[in-house]
Formats: structure tokens, sequence, C-alpha cells
């Protein structure tokens, strides 16, 4: 978790491009230029693609930069090494879409974490294939929520009131958490890295209705939940966080059920935060995450 100062702003610099000398160094110089601080630096050369990784945490004061001059000064990196490059003010909340279906597990989870500042976001609204009083015992702490049922027929027109949703909220990310919709091949385009998704992941892969109830009846030693960026290739998108936890005979359904939604929040809970905190870096059809 990334811990502010009071005096000074924090950012956060994620970088690829192709593997040569100096690229560190020169970076760090960049830095020392402009009185900046680096508090936390992380980096990885892939080897086999010759591409080099890199995540920089840093303070400056408040009166030596704007986020306009800092970007100004990497774009000059940027053309000299052919970065691919992301900063980020960590003091301004990452704007969240949160949705949801009938298991809510997850969100109350997130919203949780929300409330006591362990996630730095600003949920900006709630979409449900349920209506709202499937949540009663739920506090949604003034959160817009939006009912919007979804069928094969209407499925275009919804995914369209959901998009809408999202770029008029100022939406950053979105989160399904459990939410027990496909989205459309389009859609999941129009999301690409800013979509996360949680689902069960056990050898083998039981898909379709009772997941637990189908590991039951095979006997599975391990349970598991993998959190993944959302892609046309339903559950194939690149993962983020994975967790699993030891079975045994004595286990029932229901218990498979219960130590499910515990992989669940956890794993979605860090998905999240290493997407917010920039420690999650696509790489096609993989991530380099540089966890804490």
């Amino acid at each position: 978790m990334i811990r502010l100062s009071p005096t000074h702003a924090t950012f956060t610099l994620t970088l690829s491009c192709p593997n040569r000398p100096g690229i560190v160094a020169g970076i760090g110089m960049k830095l020392y230029e402009l009185g900046a601080n680096i508090t936390e630096a992380q980096q990885f050369d892939y080897a086999e693609e010759q591409r080099f990784f890199m995540r920089i945490v840093f303070d400056i004061p408040f009166s030596d930069a704007t986020e306009q001059t800092l970007s100004d000064a990497i774009a000059i990196l940027s053309d000299e090494f052919a970065m691919e490059w992301s900063l980020t003010d960590m003091a301004r909340p990452h704007k969240v879409l949160l949705m949801v279906s009938k298991f809510d597990h997850c969100l109350v989870d997130l919203l949780y974490r929300w409330r006591i500042g362990e996630l730095a976001i600003e949920p900006v609204g709630i979409i449900s294939n349920h209506p709202q009083d499937t949540y009663a015992d739920i506090e949604f702490y003034g959160i817009p929520f939006h009912y919007i049922p979804i069928t094969k027929e209407t499925k275009a027109e919804q995914e369209g009131r959901i998009w809408d949703i999202f770029q008029s909220s100022g939406a950053e990310l979105m989160v399904l958490a459990r939410y027990m919709q496909i989205l459309s091949n389009e859609f999941s385009r129009k999301l690409a890295g800013r979509c996360i998704n949680i689902h069960h992941s056990f050898l083998p892969g039981f898909k379709g209705a009772r997941p637990y109830h189908q590991a039951f009846a095979r006997g599975v030693k391990l349970i598991g939940a993998t959190a993944h960026y959302v892609t046309s290739d339903l559950d194939e998108g690149p993962i983020i966080e994975q967790d699993v936890e030891r079975i045994s005979h004595a286990d029932t359904p229901e218990d498979l059920i219960r130590k499910g939604r515990d992989i669940e929040r956890r794993v979605l809970a860090r998905a999240v935060r290493y997407h917010i905190e920039r420690r999650a870096l696509l790489n096609g059809n993989k991530t380099i995450v540089f966890s804490d």
C-alpha cells in the first residue's frame, strides 16, 4: 500500500521498452534533476522478448513540479528509449464502476476496503442485472445504483447503457464483482485493460452451473480463484492474481462454497489494488505484476 506524504506529491511511473543499457540511469538522473526522491523501484528484464519493464514510485515537493511538467520531462525520455509509459498521481482515487449479480460477497468486500481506506478507489456507480432490493441489507453510501436487466434480445442495447454510464461517470476501471453475464466481444474490446473479472478456477476446470458441487463430486484437493483482465476470449484474459486453498474429503459442497467465497474476495481485492497502484503491467496475453 502506497503511503502519501503530507509535504510532497507522490507519483508512480510505469514503463516498458526495448531493453538496452542506460534506461535506469537515464530515468534516475531525470527524476533527480526534477528534485524527486525515489521511494520504490522494481524492474524486470524479459529476456525472451528483449523487453524491459519498470515501476517507480517517487515523491516530489508540491512546489517543484506539476503533473504536466513531469509528463513533459518523461516524454523526452520516451522518445530516447521508445518507451510506453504511464504517470499516475497517487493522491487521486481511482474511479471504479462496480458490476454485480446475485452473489454480493465480492461487492461487499470491495466497499468495506474502500470505506476503511485500504483501497484508494472512488466507486462512481454500481450496476446490476437484479433490482436494488436484492441488496437490501447492504449500505451503498450514496453510490448511484443502476438496475439494468439483460436478455439475449436486449444485450446490445443494455451494454450500450452500461458503456454510457462508464463514460459519463468518469470511470477508469470496471470491476465484475461476480457479475454473471458474459460481455460481448465488442464491449470487451472497448474495455481492454480497464475491466477486471473474478471467477473460480479448479483443476480440472468446471464450467456451467454449480461448479463447487461439480468439484465436490470429483473429489478435488484444491479450490481456487483467478482475477484477470477481460478480453473477448471468455475467462482467458491476462491473469493478475490467483490463490488456492486445500480441500479434504471431509468438506461438503457448502464448505467448498464458503471457502471459495473467501478466496474470491481476497484475490479480487488484490487484483484491484495491483491495478490502481500500477503494479500490473500488460504484456500481450500476460501481465508483469510487481507485487509488494
